[in-house]
């Protein structure tokens, strides 16, 4: 091998769990601070977009602090799948757009997440 880097695995598993969570929790904050506003945004029931925010923020502090990864990746996992759903088959989004976010971001999340279901998100 040219480089042995799998001494900073752990590292690797440990900043990829904080990036997804910081992103998560990002995009989680509006839905819980203004259910109401992004249902009406988003075409979905407040009640829903609550559930949304609280289950984003929930599991990206488990990522956070390590307590169960593997379900905390599998609930984000499936809040991906629906976004994608959502923004192709719902608000017609294409992969990439030149004035909003394409669902390409999405897919990009989906795939890191399902890497810490099926890797268990630590070394």
């Amino acid at each position: 091998m040219l480089f042995e880097l799998n001494q900073y695995s752990a590292s690797a598993f440990l900043l990829l769990r904080f990036v997804i969570a910081a992103i998560f929790i990002y995009h989680a904050l509006p839905k819980l601070r203004g259910a109401k506003m992004m249902s009406q945004a988003m075409g979905m029931p407040a009640v829903m977009v609550l559930l949304l925010g609280a289950v984003e923020f929930t599991a990206s502090i488990g990522l956070i602090f390590g307590v169960y990864i593997q379900i905390a990746a599998l609930l984000l996992s499936m809040v991906m799948i629906g976004a994608i759903y959502y923004k192709t088959m719902k608000w017609g989004v294409p992969f990439t757009a030149a004035d909003k976010t394409g669902w390409e971001f999405d897919l990009i999340l989906l795939a890191a997440t399902i890497f810490l279901l099926v890797s268990g998100g630590m070394v």
